[in-house]
């Protein structure tokens, strides 16, 4: 079963996602795609490894999703992706639009071959209003796009809204 769960900031889809892997019963691979950057964002990171089972293991991996994903994709497994707009971030920074594309489409080349529970948490940046600058309009289309075609290779996809799951695409959690 592949899994894509999508939400705003502080809106509970991590720690959704982190409950669908624990409940799944199958040993939990996660793969965190943050690079800290700054002091915020290290308290973020902080308060998910403060919230990780022990058992799971980690795997830290800012730019080749896909590779890690098939080196760690198993039956009987579990791997949780948090999240796919930070490594979104990380490969627009690279400022190279090939880099982007080649990792975009072997995850999405990916993502379809992989055994196993897999479970992505991404951002929903796309319901507020127009960014002004031109890098943060390119990443609010390149997250969109990305979340469809994510969507479309997943059996089921959720909106997480003030901690609350509304399914989008197949059973409800």
């Amino acid at each position: 079963m592949r899994r894509l769960i999508l939400g705003g900031a502080r809106s509970g889809k991590s720690k959704l996602a982190e409950s669908l892997a624990m409940a799944s019963g199958l040993p939990v691979t996660y793969i965190a795609t943050s690079e800290p950057r700054d002091a915020e964002l290290d308290a973020r990171v902080r308060l998910h490894q403060a919230r990780r089972p022990a058992e799971w293991a980690l795997v830290e991996e800012p730019l080749a999703l896909a590779s890690v994903l098939s080196a760690h994709a198993a039956p009987g497994a579990c791997v949780l992706v948090d999240c796919l707009t930070l490594w979104l971030t990380n490969l627009l920074m690279l400022d190279s639009p090939e880099r982007l594309a080649t990792e975009r489409d072997a995850l999405l080349v990916t993502l379809g071959q992989l055994p196993g529970e897999i479970i992505l948490v991404s951002n929903e940046t796309g319901l507020g209003i127009v960014p002004l600058g031109e890098l943060t309009r390119r990443y609010v289309d390149e997250a969109g796009l990305l979340h469809q075609a994510i969507a479309e290779r997943c059996q089921h996809v959720v909106l997480t809204v003030a901690g609350l799951p509304l399914t989008l695409k197949g059973p409800t959690p």
